[in-house]
């Protein structure tokens, strides 16, 4: 091999010219990735790493769940990762501090391999864009840095060599240089020659081309968009959404607080829990036919998963739902090994006890007399086979609750004997514009609320209100303290994954007041 076409990186092997062109389009590679990576986070407004976090379940997942429960250290571990990744980014496409920041991105690596590693039966529900099982493209990238921080391509074209360069000595400079250019044009004589420094500084012209793409990427802003939207009191956001109006979603570094804690027997349940009718597609959307079909459709598996995680986040620790959802559920135990609660409304083919007993098949940790039956059975005279229900249901040692959305079933129940662990009763006020109470409508579920405040108050038993929102007509500044104001023990709200963290501030807000209720927490 001639002196041409070698070049002495240090203690490392004498490499070839084509080699040490690989290496440093390798360094150039990974540098743009990193910056990208996070030149992309600093400009999203909602970006988090918590819901990363959230996801991890190995080794240092007690670490990460710390975090999560502190606001103050969530932000902290965001801006260090933003910062860190353009920074590293910089440094590699720069050459500028090479080897300090392949260090570093190794580091970064290696805890975003540590927080969610592909491996063997460990499935975090996260989106990726090919299949891995335990070699991921962290991984791999963080093997490519290892490979250019002991290779020291540092060496190799950028302000590190041209630093490296100004500080030989000239009597040195000779040697230096003598066939050691990776390029072929050793010469003897001064270094500091025009075409090297720019072969040093080859990282602006590619940084220029960066910056081009970015804003190619994500689009140039419009001056004449811009003032047409001022003009109308809008604002676009072009970075997230293909909307005009712009909508800002709470992410978990804006968590507030978490969600205090009640019991039912010995079952411990949030104050909020989670309603699972937008999962498994019950919209309830008045005349908006579409949209129970546009919900499930949006609530894939992966979704579901996101959903039940970010709740456990903000600490809420139940779900109330249908038997149908018992394989999701249980998939995301044994895939993501959540330990997000279930309770069964038990409606399964119009036979109460077949739903029980799927139900507790299911893993549900508390079942009830589903409000729709109940409603339906009481006027039937069919009381005994609620009894029958509840007393299967506390065979099995789960606590045993009625549902109602009519507050003639509750009466009836009680005047038969009757009794309960917990009740699940609808609770919300009619002061909405939908609001018409009649049967024929799906717009209004508690048509008495003033008379199913009174008579909740007198019972002994728990009670969880369900529809405090009407469906999405209330507003929760409203509808969480009506609930928990006028006796509701926990209310259970069907909530988009978008919308958990501020329903969570909320009622973490309203429970820390003053609620100045006159029934007692029976719970």
């Amino acid at each position: 091999m001639s002196e041409r076409n070698v070049v002495d990186t240090g203690s490392n092997p004498v490499l070839s010219t084509v080699q040490m062109y690989g290496l440093f389009l390798l360094r150039l590679a990974v540098g743009w990735h990193f910056l990208y990576e996070g030149v992309v986070k600093l400009l999203d407004p909602g970006w988090s790493s918590a819901g990363y976090l959230a996801g991890s379940k190995w080794i240092l997942g007690g670490l990460f769940n710390w975090i999560l429960l502190h606001p103050a250290a969530l932000v902290v571990v965001d801006f260090l990762n933003v910062w860190g990744l353009i920074l590293i980014g910089l440094g590699l496409l720069f050459g500028c501090l090479t080897r300090v920041a392949g260090i570093s991105g190794i580091a970064l690596l290696l805890l975003y391999y540590v927080a969610n590693p592909p491996l063997v039966e460990l499935n975090y529900g996260m989106y990726a864009e090919g299949n891995y099982l335990i070699v991921d493209k962290n991984l791999v990238e963080l093997f490519a840095l290892f490979v250019l921080v002991f290779f020291h391509t540092d060496r190799v074209w950028g302000i590190d060599r041209l630093m490296r360069v100004w500080q030989t000595k000239p009597g040195r400079q000779a040697q230096e240089t003598a066939g050691r250019d990776p390029a072929g044009e050793a010469e003897p004589g001064l270094l500091l020659k025009r075409r090297e420094i720019l072969k040093n500084l080859v990282g602006l012209p590619l940084f220029g081309g960066f910056v081009w793409a970015v804003l190619r990427k994500r689009g140039w802003e419009s001056y004449e968009e811009r003032h047409l939207l001022a003009a109308a009191g809008e604002k676009t956001d072009a970075v997230t959404s293909a909307t005009i109006k712009t909508f800002q979603f709470a992410s978990l570094k804006d968590l507030k607080g978490r969600i205090p804690y009640g019991y039912i027997g010995d079952l411990k349940l949030s104050r909020m829990i989670l309603g699972g009718n937008l999962i498994g597609g019950w919209a309830h959307a008045r005349d908006l036919i579409y949209v129970s079909k546009l919900v499930k459709a949006y609530h894939h598996d992966q979704k579901v998963f996101q959903t039940f995680r970010l709740a456990e986040a903000c600490g809420v620790n139940t779900i109330l739902t249908n038997p149908a959802l018992c394989r999701v559920i249980n998939e995301y135990w044994r895939k993501e090994q959540g330990k997000i609660q279930f309770i069964s409304d038990c409606a399964f083919e119009n036979d109460v006890i077949k739903g029980i007993k799927v139900s507790i098949d299911g893993g549900a940790h508390a079942c009830y007399i589903q409000g729709g039956i109940s409603d339906r059975l009481v006027p039937e005279g069919k009381l005994d086979v609620i009894g029958e229900g509840l007393e299967l249901i506390r065979r099995n040692g789960l606590p045993a609750g009625i549902g109602a959305h009519a507050l003639s079933t509750v009466k009836e129940c009680v005047a038969y004997g009757l009794k309960p662990d917990y009740w699940v009763k609808t609770l919300h006020h009619v002061d909405y514009w939908s609001a018409t109470p009649t049967d024929e409508h799906d717009n209004v579920w508690c048509t008495e609320p003033a008379e199913t405040i009174a008579f909740m108050n007198a019972l002994a038993e728990p009670w969880i209100a369900f529809k405090v929102l009407a469906a999405g007509a209330i507003h929760p500044g409203v509808g969480f303290p009506y609930a928990f104001k006028n006796g509701a023990d926990f209310i259970c709200v069907g909530m988009y994954d978008f919308q958990i963290v501020e329903d969570v501030n909320l009622a973490s807000e309203v429970l820390a007041g003053d609620l100045e209720r006159e029934r007692p927490w029976r719970a």
